[in-house]
C-alpha cells in the first residue's frame, strides 16, 4: 500500500508498471453509502484509493438565530456581583454590618456605596439628620431600610392579591433589612460581572481568584487571618491587557475592565455618582461602557444597587412568570414559538408592570419565583 502510494505522487517517469488487475467479478459491487455527505467517500471505497473523490454537494446555507435576552438572571453573573452574606471568594470574608434603620427612597440607591478610598456612601445621612431636599439635593425619603420590605410585599399583595402566596412563601433578602446594610464596591462588582459572562459559576469564581492573586501576595505556607482585596480602579487600569490576561480572561474581557477601571480611575465613574444619579442616568453612565449591555446594568441596578422600581422587559424568566400569573399556558407558548416576545409583548408587560411601581424590581424578583428561576444560587453564588 505504501509503494502505491508514494508513487502515485511522483512523475510520470517515476512510475512502476501497474500490477495487474484482479479479474472481475460477475457480481457488481453493492453501495453501502446511501447518504449524499458520504458519496465521496463510498465512492474511494468501492473503486480504490486513486479514484478522485466526487464533488460533495453543496452544504445548505445557515440561518443565524436572532439574539435572544437573557433566559434568565444568570446566577453566575448576578451572584458575583450581588451574593448576599457571603459569595465565598477569597476577597469577600462574612459580613458584620450592623443592622441600624436609615432613610430609603424607592426609586434611589439603597445600598451603600465603598470608595477605593474605603468610606462609605448612601444616599442618605442616618436616621435623625436632616434628610430635607435642601440639604441633599435628592426627593425626601419617603421610608427607612427597616420598613422598606415590607412596605413593598403589601404593595403587591394590594395591587394583585393572587402574588400573597409566594410572597408569604419566599422572603426577599435582598430587599430585607439584611441586605440593605450590606456594602458594595460598584468597581468590585461590575469586574466582577463581566469576569462571569458566557462561563459557569465555577470558571467565573476561579477566573476572579486569579485575578485578585495577580494584585495579592502569596501567602506564606501556614499563615493565618490572610486578607485578600480587590484591586482598585487605579491598579488595574495602570496594567497592560497582556498581565489581566494571566488571570485566565479572553483578551476581550481584559480590554473591558481596563476600560471599566479607567473610568473609575478618572472619575468619570465613582460610587458617589452611582449613589446620587437617577435610574436613567445610571443605565446612559454605565451602558456606555464596553462590555456592559442594558440587561447587565439592570441586573447591576436591580441587585447590587439595590433600586427598587427597576424592570427588565428583556429577560425571559420575567415574560415566562407574567405570563403564568395572567394565566396562560407557558407551556403551550414555549412550543408555540414566536420569537423575543413568545410568552408577551414588551407593551404588554410595560402596561402590566405598571400598577406595581414603585417596586418592580421585588415584583421582577417574584416572577422568578414563580417560574423556580434558580434565585437562591443568585443570592448565595
Amino acid at each position: 500500500m505504501s509503494t502505491a502510494r508514494i508513487t502515485r505522487s511522483t512523475t510520470t517517469s517515476q512510475r512502476q508498471p501497474p500490477t495487474a488487475a484482479p479479474a472481475a467479478s460477475t457480481a457488481q459491487p453493492t453501495k453501502r453509502f446511501k447518504s449524499p455527505r458520504k458519496e465521496g467517500q463510498a465512492e474511494r471505497l468501492l473503486h480504490g484509493p486513486y479514484d478522485a473523490p466526487s464533488t460533495p454537494p453543496p452544504k445548505k446555507a445557515r440561518l443565524s438565530a436572532p439574539a435572544l435576552p437573557p433566559a434568565t438572571p444568570t446566577p453566575a453573573l448576578i451572584g458575583l456581583m450581588s451574593g448576599l452574606h457571603s459569595t465565598g471568594d477569597i476577597d469577600d470574608p462574612l459580613p458584620t454590618h450592623a443592622l441600624a434603620s436609615r432613610p430609603a427612597e424607592p426609586h434611589l440607591t439603597n445600598a451603600p456605596l465603598k470608595t477605593p478610598g474605603g468610606s462609605r456612601l448612601t444616599a442618605y445621612p442616618a436616621e435623625g439628620a436632616d434628610a430635607s431636599p435642601s440639604k441633599t439635593g435628592k426627593p425626601r425619603p419617603t421610608t427607612t431600610t427597616g420598613q422598606l420590605l415590607d412596605e413593598a410585599c403589601a404593595h403587591l399583595v394590594a395591587v394583585e392579591p393572587k402574588l400573597k402566596p409566594v410572597i408569604d412563601k419566599h422572603r426577599c433578602q435582598i430587599f430585607a433589612p439584611e441586605g440593605l446594610a450590606e456594602e458594595v464596591d460598584p468597581f468590585r462588582s461590575l469586574a466582577s460581572g463581566i469576569m462571569a459572562q458566557q462561563v459557569s459559576g465555577a470558571a467565573a469564581s476561579s477566573i476572579k481568584k486569579k485575578f485578585i492573586g495577580l494584585f495579592n501576595e502569596v501567602p506564606a505556607e501556614g499563615a493565618e487571618n490572610v486578607e485578600w482585596r480587590f484591586p482598585a480602579p487605579s491598579q488595574v487600569a495602570a496594567c497592560e491587557v497582556e498581565f489581566l490576561r494571566k488571570a485566565g480572561l479572553s483578551g476581550r474581557k481584559a480590554e473591558y475592565i481596563k476600560g471599566l477601571a479607567e473610568k473609575f480611575a478618572s472619575g468619570e465613574l465613582s460610587a458617589k455618582i452611582l449613589v446620587d444619579a437617577s435610574y436613567e442616568e445610571v443605565l446612559e453612565k454605565l451602558t456606555a461602557v464596553r462590555g456592559l449591555g442594558k440587561w447587565s446594568v439592570e441586573m447591576f441596578a436591580c441587585f447590587a444597587l439595590k433600586r427598587m422600581d427597576v424592570f427588565s422587559t428583556g429577560d425571559l424568566g420575567v415574560q415566562r412568570g407574567m405570563a403564568a400569573l395572567m394565566g396562560k399556558d407557558v407551556k403551550k407558548l414555549k412550543a408555540k414559538g414566536g420569537g423575543k416576545w413568545k410568552y408577551m409583548s414588551e407593551a404588554d408587560m410595560l402596561a402590566y408592570s405598571e400598577k406595581f411601581a414603585p417596586y418592580r424590581s421585588l415584583f421582577m424578583w417574584y416572577m422568578w419565583r414563580i417560574e423556580d428561576v434558580n434565585v437562591e444560587a443568585i443570592q448565595n453564588s
